[in-house]
């Protein structure tokens, strides 16, 4: 049933993906801007950050869909940057400790297991390493948290497990990161753009 609903959200990505990425490129300027050496980014999705990363870096990209990453393979021809794909969970990560200088993510941890994933993102982080992450979360207003709460169940289930109601920004310093930035922006649709540090 996992695949099928994969290949499901796969299309309806393909449908409102584009205009999704031109409302959102700004954003993901912001998350890619001044990143240096290896970097791993986590959830990639079809590859819609690949375009913003400069000619040089070397990025190796997961998912777990390989409907995803059938689009992100594509999309990886096209990048300046070296990208590599690869299928992996972002909860058990095939990599070696402290084997990439920054992780980055965007819409990622609204649909897995925060904890386990955020362990997972701190090891394969150098210390002193970079966590970049565009989040959106649970909001500020007590009206639109009880709304989110009562619509996560369903969307979840649309949206490949997502979740409306999160606190990123709790789990990602509970996870034992150094935060440097949380810049919210957004009250209905609240977005989290976040820089933390692996502690080093």
């Amino acid at each position: 049933m996992t695949g099928v609903r994969r290949r499901a959200f796969a299309r309806m990505y393909d449908l409102l993906g584009p205009t999704l990425t031109r409302a959102t490129m700004g954003q993901r300027a912001l998350l890619l801007q001044g990143l240096a050496g290896r970097v791993l980014e986590v959830g990639c999705g079809p590859g819609n950050n690949f375009p913003l990363y400069p000619a040089g870096l070397e990025v190796v990209a997961t998912d777990v869909s390989e409907p995803m990453l059938e689009r992100a393979r594509r999309a990886a021809r096209a990048a300046r940057a070296s990208i590599t794909v690869e299928q992996a969970d972002v909860e058990s990560l095939p990599f070696a400790d402290a084997s990439f200088d920054a992780v980055v993510g965007a819409w990622v941890l609204c649909s897995v297991d925060q904890p386990r994933a955020l362990r997972e993102l701190r090891r394969v982080l150098r210390p002193g390493g970079t966590l970049r992450l565009w989040e959106h979360v649970r909001s500020e207003r007590a009206v639109l948290v009880a709304l989110q709460r009562a619509a996560t169940p369903a969307w979840s289930v649309v949206a490949d497990g997502c979740h409306l109601d999160r606190d990123t920004v709790g789990a990602v310093r509970e996870a034992g990161f150094e935060l440097e930035r949380a810049d919210r922006e957004g009250a209905k649709v609240a977005h989290v753009l976040i820089v933390a540090r692996r502690p080093g």
